[in-house]
C-alpha cells in the first residue's frame, strides 16, 4: 500500500484525458448532497498516475449531482509544476491541480494559483496540513495527505523502543551490527532527513507567524541552537556514525539486510522493508538535544488555479468532494500517506505503520513553502556535507552558512 513520495517519485511521461459524465456514486457528507443544482459546464483537473483512479470516484459523484463534467488529465509529475507556471497564465491550464505544499509560495507569487476558503471545514483537517498551504496568511490549497520521516526499528535486533538518542546508540552498539543506526547524508547533504534531530536542539530555519505561516524576516537557523546541532554532527562524525558515503539507497539497502537496528526514513521505503519480511515498528525520532524531535511534514493537496472560469464549481468540488472522508481514504489507499482529514486519518489509524508515522509527525512543522526557502537549501546542504567531511570547525561552518543565507535573502 505504501507508495512513493511526491518528493521522490518519477512518473513515466503520459498525458491522457478522461471525461467523466454522470455515472456511479459515492457516499458524501450532507453539504455535498443537499441544495446542489445542476449547472452544467466543465472542470479540468490535473492529477498524477498514482491518484487518478481515486479521483474518478469523486468526479463521477460530482458530475451526477451538479451536471458539471470533470475532465481528469493524467500528468507526468516531474513536469507538472513547470507546466502550471507556463500554461495557467496563458489560459491553457487546469481549473484544479494536484501538488505538494512546498510549491505554494512560488505558484502564489507568480499568480498561478488563488486562495481558497475552507471556512468551518478547516478544523476538520490536521492543523499542520492546513498550515502547510498557507502563504502570507492566506490558504491556497485543500490538503489530502501528510508525510514525514520517523524512526523505523528492526524489532528482532532492538526489541524495545529507545528513550532518546543516546539510548538508541547504546542499543545499536549492543546489537553488534555493522551500524548502530542509519541516517542518510549523501555527498549532497540531506537536511530534510536530519531535521527532526536538528529541531531536538531547538534549531529551526525560520520563525513562524501565529497562523502557522513562515516569516522570512525571522531567519533563526544561525542561532545558538543551530550551533549546538552542528557540534553534535561533528561528534557523531568523529564516532564514525555519520558519513557522506551513506546515500539514501545504501541506507535502506543496509537496513533491509539487517546491518542496523534503526533507520530514519519515510513511508516511501516501507514497501522495501516489507519485502524483506522484517518485523519492524515505526516510531517518533528520539531526541538528541533534549527537546522534541520535530520533522518536516510534507503535505499533498489540490490547488485552485488563478484562471479558472468556474470558481464556484471548482471550490465545491475541492471542499465537498475531495475534502470528504471516503475520498481521502481512497487517496490514502492509492498513495499510502496518512490522510490530512481527521476523520479519514482516524479510520485508517488502526494500521500500525500509519499510526507510527502519524505519531512521529504529531509535533512536526510544515515543510516551508515560502520562496525564500530557495536561498536556504544549497547553503544548508553544503554546510552539513562540510561538517561531516571535516572540512573545518563545525560551528564556523554553520555560522558561515547562516551568514551566506542572510546575504542571499537581502539581495
Amino acid at each position: 500500500m505504501f507508495g512513493t513520495s511526491f518528493r521522490k517519485m518519477t512518473f513515466l511521461c503520459l498525458a491522457a484525458a478522461v471525461t467523466l459524465s454522470g455515472v456511479g456514486a459515492c457516499s458524501q457528507g450532507q453539504s455535498a448532497e443537499q441544495g446542489e443544482k445542476k449547472t452544467g459546464g466543465e472542470l479540468t483537473v490535473w492529477v498524477d498516475a498514482g491518484h487518478i483512479d481515486a479521483i474518478k470516484t469523486a468526479a463521477t459523484s460530482f458530475t451526477k449531482k451538479t451536471g458539471v463534467d470533470v475532465k481528469l488529465v493524467q500528468k507526468d509529475f516531474g513536469s507538472l509544476q513547470q507546466d502550471l507556471i507556463t500554461q495557467v497564465p496563458a489560459g491553457k491550464g487546469p481549473d484544479i491541480s494536484i501538488g505538494p505544499d512546498d510549491w505554494t509560495g512560488l505558484l502564489a507569487a507568480d499568480g498561478v494559483i488563488q486562495t481558497i476558503e475552507l471556512g468551518a471545514s478547516e478544523a476538520k483537517y490536521e492543523k499542520v496540513a492546513v498550515d502547510a498551504f498557507k502563504y502570507e496568511g492566506k490558504t491556497y490549497g485543500v490538503p489530502y495527505s501528510i508525510e514525514n520521516v520517523a524512526l523505523i526499528r528492526n524489532k528482532k535486533l532492538a526489541p524495545e523502543a529507545p528513550k532518546d538518542w543516546a539510548d538508541m546508540k547504546a542499543m545499536g552498539k549492543a546489537a553488534g551490527t555493522e551500524y548502530p543506526y542509519l541516517v542518510q547524508v549523501g555527498d549532497k547533504g540531506d537536511p530534510y532527513t536530519l531535521y527532526p534531530v536538528q529541531t531536538s536542539f531547538g534549531s529551526f530555519v525560520f520563525g513562524q507567524n501565529d497562523d502557522g505561516s513562515y516569516n522570512p524576516s525571522q531567519l533563526t537557523i544561525g542561532d545558538q541552537h543551530g550551533t549546538d546541532f552542528a557540534n553534535w554532527m561533528k561528534q557523531e562524525t568523529e564516532e564514525g556514525l555519520l558519513s557522506t558515503s551513506m546515500s539514501a539507497d545504501i541506507a535502506i539497502s543496509k537496513f533491509t539486510e539487517g546491518a542496523s537496528p534503526f533507520i530514519i526514513s519515510g513511508p516511501w521505503n516501507i514497501q522495501a522493508i516489507q519485502k524483506a519480511e522484517m518485523d519492524f515498528a515505526v516510531e517518533p525520532v528520539p531526541s538528541a538535544g533534549g527537546m522534541p524531535a520535530r520533522p518536516f511534514v510534507g503535505v499533498q493537496g489540490f490547488f485552485l488555479t488563478a484562471k479558472t472560469q468556474n470558481k464556484i464549481a471548482a471550490t465545491n468540488f475541492l471542499t465537498n468532494y475531495i475534502g470528504t472522508k471516503d475520498i481521502q481514504v481512497d487517496l490514502f489507499k492509492a498513495g499510502g500517506n496518512p490522510p490530512a482529514l481527521k476523520d479519514a486519518l482516524a479510520e485508517v489509524a488502526s494500521d500500525p505503520i500509519v499510526q507510527g508515522f502519524a505519531e512521529a509527525g504529531k509535533n512536526g512543522v510544515p515543510l516551508p513553502n515560502i520562496t525564500e526557502m530557495s536561498a536556504v537549501w544549497e547553503s544548508w546542504n553544503s554546510a552539513e556535507v562540510a561538517i561531516v567531511n571535516k572540512q573545518g570547525e563545525a560551528q564556523e561552518i554553520w555560522a558561515k552558512m547562516a551568514d551566506d543565507i542572510a546575504k542571499t535573502l537581502k539581495k
